[in-house]
């Protein structure tokens, strides 16, 4: 199975020629090459992690291909058909298969409300936690999509996640809320949290692909 990252928190899982979408929102470049699509996984209702244009970039070449997300996404996109899922379900999407994790966003502030978020493990191997810091009980993860910067959260947070998560391998998403600075700054202390079990951090960068 290959990873590619794209902008903030959008990745394209592909496997046996098929491909999943995982979060593609309003920071991320438009998306191309979507035929052959079998899924799209949309952790939570927010913009930075689906749009209208997005989906309709994905279902002008693959009309049927399923949507997965929670009930806050489908309340949010009237217009499309989501299939509703839920923390503890199971569902195959071609070669993939999604597991579901946690519920709700981390909180931003109290004056904002918290909506449905869910987490991802993909053929147990990739673990997205959308924006929260669910923990996949039960889970060895192996690779870990590491959110870097939000306005939800602070490194301190992520560094706790990602120690408590032991992943073998981390890669930075969430990240284009950042100046480049701000990228490095949160690529080191993820890189830190990975290794202090024995994991291997990747920088990646937008278009850049990972073997999972």
């Amino acid at each position: 199975m290959r990873l590619t990252k794209f902008e903030h928190a959008a990745l394209l899982l592909e496997e046996s020629g098929k491909k999943l979408f995982v979060d593609p929102g309003s920071l991320t470049s438009p998306l191309t090459d979507t035929n052959s699509t079998v899924g799209v996984v949309i952790t939570h209702e927010h913009a930075d992690h689906w749009t209208p244009e997005q989906l309709n970039r994905i279902l002008d070449l693959n009309p049927d291909v399923p949507i997965f997300a929670p009930q806050g996404v489908a309340a949010a996109a009237p217009d499309f058909a989501i299939t509703v899922v839920h923390p503890g379900d199971t569902v195959e999407a071609g070669p993939f298969t999604l597991r579901f994790f946690g519920g709700r966003h981390a909180v931003i502030h109290e004056s904002i409300p918290v909506v449905d978020n869910v987490g991802v493990l993909i053929n147990d191997v990739l673990y997205y936690p959308g924006d929260s810091f669910t923990i996949p009980e039960g889970v060895d993860v192996d690779v870990l999509a590491t959110p870097a910067g939000a306005p939800w959260l602070k490194i301190a947070e992520t560094i706790d996640f990602v120690l408590a998560v032991k992943p073998k391998r981390s890669f930075p998403t969430h990240e284009m809320v950042l100046s480049r600075g701000g990228k490095d700054m949160a690529n080191a202390r993820i890189k830190w949290a990975t290794e202090q079990n024995g994991g291997e951090f990747f920088p990646l960068e937008p278009n850049d692909t990972l073997d999972l």
